[in-house]
């Protein structure tokens, strides 16, 4: 399994393409949609479905160029299905100015095993950031995608719409910290880290 990383849209969100064996998923593409195609067409890969760790601004401005580009579904857990279509609870409007705007949800992400294509994965849900945040765990290659969670030595805004402090915290110690330490993290915002340097230096949260 490889990963790519790219940072896309008006906030530099780290949007991540996870492929193998010429099959892609594309995860919160939040912008600059040519520049996710043009990775895709040059490695030659056919992607399988966009997901999101949630539903903010900064990670949705590509889904429906992308949708519609490759003809793929688009997953989002169920809490935040109406977020994708309103701005003001995805937050463009009162960020930018600017109204960011997609369709809804083609499938809702439910936690547990899931399988897209020859992709087999867990979904968690990880409140607190926001009411449908989630992470996606891929066990046999030892990393997890965190959305606006856990970040290298950080972790994600509880003063939106929906977060809640004590839910992020609970959902990192007991879901986040207690996967093997040296699962790599991939964060929505900044540089990759690992679960045991996380546990330990972590200023906010740390075990």
């Amino acid at each position: 399994m490889k990963v790519k990383s790219m940072s896309l849209g008006p906030l530099g969100t780290n949007c991540y393409i996870v492929y193998r064996e010429g099959e892609a998923l594309i995860i919160d593409p939040g912008g600059d949609e040519q520049k996710v195609i043009d990775f895709l067409e040059r490695e030659k890969l056919s992607p399988k479905a966009i997901l999101l760790t949630h539903a903010h601004f900064d990670h949705i401005g590509g889904v429906d160029k992308l949708r519609s580009f490759y003809h793929i579904e688009v997953y989002l857990h169920e809490v935040e299905k109406c977020w994708l279509s309103d701005p003001a609870l995805n937050g463009s409007s009162l960020f930018i100015g600017e109204e960011i705007t997609t369709y809804n949800p083609d499938k809702y992400l439910i936690p547990g095993k899931c399988s897209i294509s020859s992709f087999n994965f867990e979904i968690i849900h990880t409140p607190g950031h926001s009411p449908g945040s989630v992470s996606f765990i891929f066990k046999d290659d030892s990393f997890v995608i965190s959305g606006d969670i856990l970040f290298n030595k950080g972790i994600g805004r509880t003063d939106l719409p929906g977060g809640n402090y004590n839910q992020l915290e609970t959902n990192i110690k007991e879901k986040l910290y207690r996967l093997p330490d040296h699962f790599i993290v991939y964060p929505g915002h900044g540089s990759e880290t690992k679960i045991m340097e996380e546990k330990r230096s972590n200023p906010f949260i740390t075990i």
